[in-house]
């Protein structure tokens, strides 16, 4: 996946960042027992994201440490979405101000061209928490390893008061891990409750916490979503988590109960919730706890679409990344040469535009798929070829060459796309001639890449182009 960047806001806080030890545990010192506690004897807690904060500089730093905690929690609310979210999900929360953790982009060996190199990877759809915390590592909010493993991350940090003074913190982090099998509607949502920590003065093991998560919306409305796997909420100790932290559940919705037509959609999104309660005399000031960032599940059935007969299935509605290797010897090599030049230098490309800027590139700029409209696809090649035979002669073909069109055809950004929506701005696209081989094992990776990722046909769906060496 491309590496996003996103402007982070200025902070207000001067605490160190750095990552937290994965399963690390600093047992309590002077841990408070029930009866040494009073009345005045209080514990907040505060939501940030992982490894925004090093447990006990409050403690040492004192009231102002302490005002730059709040500071950071109130600035990173919860309930935020990640950039990438595509369809109604995208509009109904505040996208994150911060890049979504992504693997790192696919490296092709250089070599012969073989079968094999002209199949596009299966996507990913496992994950496990140690993948998970380490891509969140400092300060992300979101890991996106596919379109069908993806998680969400935040940091719970209590402060333990007596009689006003903090004499003690605690901490740890939840981790929400949405899975998805091969053609099922049934999407796993996998809660880990990890890297217990804890300081001075606390009854931090004897505080509860209490896992939940519901559909927050959904589009259409009045779709019947079943759980499964543990019930929610699920509420467990500290000390209970840190012998057994994984809480598995699912949701699954009811099909047949899309938008209609050619494709039935569903979109949701899932919100994760944590609630924290103090141990006894202890009192709670304050927060309770909070919500995780936002999941975005979707259910579809299309029949260009794999499992239309059994009901379809699910997926996230993220942006998928397709990769294209110019490695030597990678099968669509002079495709991926000629959509890297329309990046990085848009004014040498045909036909001539100095206002050119190609989609596909960035997440505010991504490109839908477009399959139900095939007189749009016939014209995005015809105004392609068009202008091949203009800008490279009417004999391009000769010695097995091919027009190639960046946007592709199969688009609504392709060639034609000023003529259908005024957006976008005419000769907004690259062509040229090229090797005809590598261009149809360019269209054939392209026509795998949107069907193993479920691209939807229109505006709710969309996927970037990165060019890998």
């Amino acid at each position: 996946m491309p590496n996003h960047r996103h402007r982070r806001p200025s902070k207000l806080w001067i605490l160190s960042v750095l990552p937290i030890l994965l399963g690390a545990l600093l047992l309590p010192t002077g841990a408070a027992q029930a009866g040494d506690s009073s009345p005045a004897d209080t514990m907040n807690t505060y939501v940030l994201p992982i490894g925004e904060y090093k447990l006990g500089t409050a403690t040492r730093e004192g009231a102002e440490a302490l005002d730059s905690v709040r500071a950071v929690a109130a600035h990173h609310a919860a309930g935020e979405i990640a950039p990438e979210t595509v369809g109604p999900a995208s509009r109904f929360a505040q996208v994150s101000s911060l890049a979504t953790a992504v693997p790192p982009a696919p490296k092709r060996a250089s070599g012969a061209r073989v079968a094999a190199a002209v199949t596009y990877p299966e996507p990913s759809r496992a994950m496990s928490a140690t993948e998970c915390r380490t891509a969140l590592g400092s300060s992300k909010k979101f890991y996106l390893k596919s379109r069908f493993a993806i998680c969400s991350g935040a940091s719970y940090v209590q402060t333990w008061f007596r009689n006003g003074q903090l004499v003690g913190e605690s901490a740890f982090n939840v981790l929400a891990v949405g899975t998805i099998p091969a053609n099922s509607r049934k999407i796993d949502v996998t809660y880990h409750v990890m890297d217990m920590r804890a300081t001075g003065m606390n009854a931090a093991p004897n505080m509860q916490i209490t896992l939940n998560g519901k559909i927050a919306q959904s589009w259409p409305s009045g779709v019947t979503y079943t759980p499964g796997g543990t019930p929610l909420p699920a509420t467990k100790t500290w000390a209970q988590f840190l012998g057994a932290g994984s809480v598995q559940t699912s949701v699954t919705a009811a099909n047949g109960k899309g938008n209609g037509g050619s494709t039935e959609s569903i979109f949701a999104v899932y919100q994760p919730s944590v609630k924290v309660k103090a141990p006894a005399p202890w009192t709670l000031g304050g927060s309770t706890g909070g919500d995780l960032f936002m999941l975005a599940p979707r259910w579809d059935k299309a029949s260009y679409l794999a499992n239309s007969t059994k009901g379809g299935a699910a997926t996230f509605s993220y942006m998928g990344t397709l990769y294209y290797s110019k490695a030597v010897g990678a099968p669509e090599r002079a495709v991926a040469l000629h959509i890297e030049k329309a990046f990085k230098t848009p004014g040498q490309t045909q036909p001539p535009s100095s206002q050119k800027k190609v989609p596909g590139q960035t997440t505010d700029a991504p490109l839908t798929r477009l399959y139900t409209d095939s007189v749009r696809r016939e014209r995005n090649r015809s105004v392609a070829i068009s202008a091949c035979v203009k800008y490279f002669g009417p004999d391009y073909a000769e010695g097995g060459k091919q027009c190639d069109e960046y946007p592709f055809a199969a688009t609504y950004e392709g060639s034609a796309g000023s003529e259908y929506d005024p957006k976008i701005p005419k000769n907004n696209f690259s062509v040229m001639a090229l090797n005809g081989v590598e261009n149809g094992n360019a269209g054939n990776l392209l026509g795998q890449f949107y069907g193993k990722h479920r691209l939807l046909d229109g505006p709710d769906d969309g996927f970037l182009v990165e060019i890998t060496e």
